[in-house]
């Protein structure tokens, strides 16, 4: 069995409208947004063995922001260039090409490729928009990442800022 936590990057600033997409930091909200589901993740109990994200500064600011709150090393994250503006496709390709060594994945990257990632890979719709900062959650029955396929997850959870139930 595997595990994949989906983590869309956390609130962006437009503060300068002639900044690059990819070089757009995080706002006030997005940085403060971020910690806040690091403790949540935590309360579930999770520990990844790899947090892999998309380069573009808004999801490796929050993918290290969340790093910090699991007490995983910041020196340990990987990015794939293949994750930003990426498709659902492009998504099943990334997550197929896993190391089969890691048990839990945790991933962040960009809508619309991750809440169609998302909701293509589980048995039953998880949304219409991961909003910001949003995790989904998923088990995976495969022994190796190469297997997973669509409709094959199971969700787990789906939680995001500003869910109220926490």
């Amino acid at each position: 069995m595997k595990t994949l936590i989906l983590v869309r990057h956390a609130k962006s600033s437009w503060d300068d409208p002639f900044q690059d997409d990819f070089d757009r930091p995080l706002n006030k909200r997005g940085r403060s947004d971020a910690p806040r589901m690091a403790t949540r993740l935590t309360e579930k109990d999770l520990h990844p063995g790899l947090l892999l994200s998309s380069p573009a500064q808004r999801a490796l600011s929050t993918c290290m922001l969340i790093a910090e709150g699991l007490g995983y090393p910041p020196s340990d994250i990987k990015t794939d260039r293949r994750l930003y503006r990426a498709t659902d496709e492009d998504i099943l390709k990334v997550v197929q090409t896993l190391d089969d060594t890691h048990e839990q994945v945790m991933l962040f990257a960009h809508n619309p490729g991750l809440t169609d990632f998302a909701n293509r890979v589980t048995q039953q719709p998880v949304t219409d928009d991961i909003p910001t900062c949003g995790v989904v959650a998923l088990q995976l029955p495969v022994s190796s990442w190469k297997e997973v396929r669509w409709e094959s997850g199971h969700l787990m959870f789906y939680d995001y800022p500003k869910n109220n139930l926490k």
